[in-house]
């Protein structure tokens, strides 16, 4: 992986570091391509139970990286074409789609503001640990754009369509504390705490029993866009498939033992 984000993994958590600190994590061509190989890479990878998603810096991330934007615009300008705006096909939607889509929870450690595709990668996680320092911003209207990173998607399912079509129209920063009573910040920690807090987080459902987890993201986001007879099938042909996994028969045996479960993933 590039400088720009960092990849590692252990015991089977895989944590992906936005870093590139002096831009205040913006996205630039390097950066976009890393994350969405990490991404990609800790969904396809069958040792990563769980993901945790952060950033270096007073930053999460901004969004796009405008320095280098308005040059490719320029470029654009000259050649005639509209290459620069192929960046949501190529860069954007892959990562959303892979953090959003993996059979694994994603926990987000939000350090600093998230601001536009930024704000769109912590929606894309299941579970959200803002720092109190931290805060959100839609951005995109604010420099004559529309929402991308699955924010049209994600904002109105997390706090309401009325909400998020205020957020949208009239960009504004966010406070970590709006940002949990509005439903975006699952926890917020001092921000001495936060990367530990998140790491704590992480870990935890790392040892977890990882197909459940797999089977609940599914099961949400096929019912986010069914009926309730459907969601209902759905939920049936989940819930048999989890149950005859392994970690289903060790929670069952642990529990009747009054023992903590150790999971297999399986």
């Amino acid at each position: 992986m590039a400088d720009s984000v960092l990849y590692e993994v252990s015991d089977g958590l895989a944590t992906i570091t936005i870093n590139r600190p002096e831009a205040m994590n913006a996205m630039n061509a390097e950066a976009k391509v890393a994350l969405r190989e990490a991404a990609r890479s800790a969904a396809g990878d069958a040792a990563v139970r769980a993901v945790l998603l952060t950033a270096t810096g007073r930053a999460f991330c901004v969004g796009q990286d405008l320095k280098e934007h308005i040059g490719s615009l320029a470029a654009d300008r000259e050649a005639g074409t509209g290459q620069t705006m192929s960046t949501v096909r190529e860069h954007y939607n892959p990562i959303v789609r892979a953090l959003a889509g993996m059979p694994k929870p994603v926990v987000a450690g939000v350090n600093g503001v998230a601001a536009g595709a930024g704000l769109g990668f912590a929606l894309a996680a299941d579970y959200r640990v803002v720092a109190d320092t931290a805060a959100f911003n839609t951005s995109f209207a604010g420099v004559a754009l529309t929402a991308d990173s699955g924010v049209s998607w994600t904002l109105p399912r997390v706090i309401g369509p009325g909400r998020a079509a205020d957020l949208l129209l009239f960009p504004r920063n966010i406070s970590a504390q709006e940002a949990y009573d509005l439903g975006i910040a699952n926890k917020v920690v001092p921000a001495a705490e936060l990367a530990a807090e998140a790491a704590k987080v992480a870990r935890a459902l790392a040892e977890g029993p990882t197909l459940a987890y797999a089977a609940l993201k599914e099961s949400l986001a096929y019912a986010a866009s069914h009926s309730l007879d459907e969601a209902l099938d759905k939920e049936d042909e989940l819930q048999s498939r989890a149950g005859a996994s392994e970690d289903h028969t060790i929670a069952v045996q642990a529990f009747i033992a009054k023992e903590k479960p150790k999971y297999l993933g399986r």
